[in-house]
């Protein structure tokens, strides 16, 4: 084999991750991430998408963008690893349906408007030169199920398929701005996506962050210190997802956050804790962590932003398990993954209202789900034959204007009482 390494992509709408692996023992060599640099228009997938469908130049420009990041990022990790770019031969890509468009500049109002679908739903094979990148690489491009349901699904369920027996009910859930869920049973995948927005990667909360270095990774209540942790060990600079949800479960637990959001008032709190609760924009805040220069917090705003989070990916799991007629006492697996940081752990996914107790005992966290589902299908190097045959085994639930998850998201917009 005249190239023996290759590039996985897990192209995030936040967050990227990219990984140089050697094809002979599949082994990571190193590993990369960084921002997208799209977010200038918008946070979330439709904010992209409407910024695309809108304007033509838009569209170009954005493309551009994440083309030339994404090789910025190949560049960096063969610079790190000392192995020339001529000879990674080959890239995967797994994105969802919008950015994986944007990517290769198509047009979007397909996916933009009901009854949103991708204009292709297969794998999509490309050269270097088609990105407008330099070196003689042959891409590809995972299948795109349809919706928001892409190919960041389909390598997570990839990589799943190859940890777990697959003839045994398993939930997925990748915890991101693009919240997909998926239930593995026997022949058939049904997956969703909820409009979670940023909340767990850290994106739209009012001292948010993705997890990279400075990022608030772990917020750890104990008596009535709170102690945090960062990435990198120096001084914060925000909260990541899986912080702003420890900590929201901590507060929960110790009731200073009332199930239905609302934070307490200073003189409702009888412990010391009670004097990290500000006033802030006419609203409670809770403080973090205070220095000469920044004040970090979470506000009342950032509580609703987990609820309705929180919310949709219940609703949307209460959706799959009544068309799949799966019930949740036959999961065997529940396998979590996302960009917040940090290990999520079940029970404060539990406290907040996500898993039951039962889902609880059967949870897995898998570091960079999508990127090591890329990881094991450059691996295999069977022309990516597998990881079509499982993109055909998707059905796709659409969420939007479905009376069962508007009932489903009311019902657990609240949090669990304690």
């Amino acid at each position: 084999m005249k190239h023996m390494h290759a590039l996985a992509i897990d192209l995030g709408t936040t967050t990227l991750a990219a990984s140089l692996i050697d094809c002979h023992t599949g082994k990571r060599l190193a590993l990369a991430s960084g921002l997208n640099p799209q977010a200038s228009f918008g946070s979330d997938v439709v904010a992209r998408l409407a910024a695309a469908v809108g304007s033509a130049d838009t569209l170009r420009e954005m493309s551009t963008l994440i083309r030339a990041e994404l090789l910025r990022l190949g560049h960096g990790l063969c610079e790190k690893t000392g192995i020339p770019w001529s000879d990674v031969g080959r890239v995967a890509i797994a994105g969802n349906p919008a950015m994986q468009h944007i990517l290769l500049g198509l047009p979007v109002k397909s996916l933009a408007f009901p009854p949103h679908r991708p204009l292709f739903t297969s794998g999509r094979q490309l050269r270097a030169a088609e990105l407008e990148w330099d070196g003689t690489a042959q891409v590809y491009l995972f299948p795109m199920p349809g919706g928001f349901v892409g190919g960041d699904t389909v390598a997570f369920a990839f990589g799943a398929c190859r940890s777990t027996d697959s003839s045994t009910p398993s939930l997925l859930l990748d915890l991101g701005t693009n919240g997909e869920i998926a239930l593995m049973a026997g022949e058939t995948i049904w997956a969703t996506a909820a409009a979670a927005g940023p909340a767990f990667d850290g994106g739209n909360l009012s001292c948010g962050m993705s997890a990279l270095p400075g990022a608030i990774s772990s917020i750890h209540v104990e008596d009535d210190r709170v102690r945090l942790a960062v990435i990198g060990d120096i001084a914060p600079s925000g909260i990541c997802g899986s912080a702003a949800i420890e900590l929201t479960s901590e507060l929960l637990s110790r009731g200073i956050i009332e199930p239905g959001g609302r934070l307490r008032d200073r003189t409702e709190i009888a412990s010391n804790l009670a004097n990290r609760v500000i006033s802030h924009n006419n609203q409670n805040a809770f403080v973090l962590h205070r220095d000469a220069q920044h004040q970090f917090l979470l506000t009342q705003d950032d509580i609703r932003q987990i609820q309705l989070a929180k919310g949709a990916i219940r609703a949307g799991i209460d959706v799959l398990a009544e068309r799949s007629r799966i019930r949740y006492q036959a999961l065997c697996n529940v396998l979590l993954t996302g960009s917040f940081g940090a290990v999520l752990h079940p029970e404060w996914l539990k406290t907040i209202g996500i898993l039951d107790q039962g889902m609880v005992q059967i949870t897995r966290f898998i570091p960079e789900g999508a990127l090591a589902g890329v990881e094991q299908a450059l691996a295999m190097d069977d022309s990516f034959d597998s990881v079509e045959r499982l993109g055909e085994k998707f059905r796709v639930i659409p969420l939007s204007g479905t009376p069962l998850f508007e009932t489903m998201f009311m019902k657990h917009i609240d949090f669990p009482h304690p």
